[in-house]
C-alpha cells in the first residue's frame, strides 16, 4: 500500500498529470472558441435585422407563455374551481378524474372565449402572419378583446383596490388602465365568483349529510359513518336534477354579463 502511494506521488506521475491537464485545457479551448464564435454570430444574426429569426423566437416565447395566459386571462380559473368544488361537495375525491375535469374546463373555456378568439384571429393574428403589422401592434390588438372580457367580469371594488395599490388615478379611462392593474383585479374577481357559486353548490349536499347523520343517530347506528350512506343519495340527487347541466349552464350564463 505504501509503495503504491509513493508511486502516485513520484515526480514522473506528477509531470504526466500536469501534461494531461494541459492537453485537456487546450482541447477545451479549441472547443469553446468555435462555440463562443457561433454564439456571437447567432446573436448578431438575430438582433441585427434578421426579422424571421426574431419572429420565430417571439412565437416560441408566446407558446411557452400560452398556459399562463389561458389560465389567468380567460374563463379557465372560474370553471375549473367550480367543477372541482362540485366533485368535492358530492364526496368523490377522484371522480371524475383530474384529466376529465381539465379537459371539460378547456372545452368550456373555448366555448366562452370563442368570440374573443375569433376577434384576435381576425384583427391581430392574421395580419401579423401576413406581415401587415408589427409585433407591437399585434400585441396591442390581441390584448383588446381580452381586456374587454376582463373588464366585464371584474368587480369595480377589486379594480379600485389594485388601482390604489399602484397609485393609479381612479378617474383614469378604461382604455388607459394598465394591464398590470387589470389582470390581478380580474383574477381576484374570478376567485370570488367561483367561491360564491361553490357555496350554493355545497348547501344541498350538506343538507343531505345532516339528514343522513341525524337519521343514523336516531336509529342508534352511531358506529356507521354517515358519509358511507349519504354518498349514494348525493349522487342520485345530482343525477336526477341533471346537476352537470345546471352547473355548466350557471357558469356559461355567468359570463354573459
Amino acid at each position: 500500500m505504501e509503495e503504491k502511494i509513493q508511486r502516485l506521488l513520484s515526480p514522473r506521475v506528477k509531470i504526466k498529470f500536469r501534461r494531461t491537464l494541459l492537453i485537456s485545457a487546450l482541447l477545451s479551448l479549441t472547443l469553446l472558441i468555435p462555440a463562443s464564435a457561433a454564439f456571437i454570430d447567432t446573436y448578431k444574426e438575430i438582433f441585427e435585422g434578421d426579422s424571421e429569426s426574431l419572429k420565430i423566437i417571439i412565437e416560441l416565447t408566446l407558446i411557452a407563455l400560452l398556459p399562463t395566459i389561458l389560465i389567468m386571462m380567460t374563463a379557465f380559473t372560474r370553471i375549473v374551481i367550480v367543477l372541482s368544488m362540485v366533485r368535492n361537495a358530492i364526496g368523490l375525491q377522484n371522480m371524475p378524474p383530474n384529466m376529465v375535469v381539465i379537459g371539460l374546463t378547456l372545452f368550456l373555456t373555448y366555448f366562452v372565449m370563442s368570440p374573443a378568439i375569433t376577434q384576435i384571429n381576425d384583427t391581430a393574428l392574421q395580419p401579423y402572419m401576413n406581415d401587415e403589422i408589427g409585433y407591437t401592434e399585434f400585441a396591442e390588438l390581441a390584448m383588446d378583446p381580452l381586456r374587454d372580457f376582463m373588464f366585464k367580469q371584474t368587480y369595480t371594488t377589486d379594480l379600485d383596490f389594485f388601482m390604489d395599490l399602484s397609485d393609479t388615478d381612479r378617474n383614469t379611462p378604461m382604455d388607459e388602465i394598465p394591464s398590470k392593474v387589470l389582470i390581478p383585479a380580474f383574477i381576484t374577481s374570478e376567485l370570488k365568483h367561483a367561491f360564491a357559486i361553490g357555496f350554493f353548490i355545497y348547501i344541498p349536499f350538506i343538507v343531505i349529510d345532516m339528514v343522513v347523520a341525524s337519521t343514523l343517530m336516531a336509529m342508534g347506528m352511531m358506529m356507521l359513518p354517515p358519509a358511507t350512506i349519504s354518498l349514494p343519495f348525493k349522487i342520485m340527487v345530482f343525477v336526477l336534477v341533471d346537476g352537470w347541466q345546471l352547473t355548466i349552464g350557471t357558469l356559461i350564463n355567468g359570463f354573459g354579463g
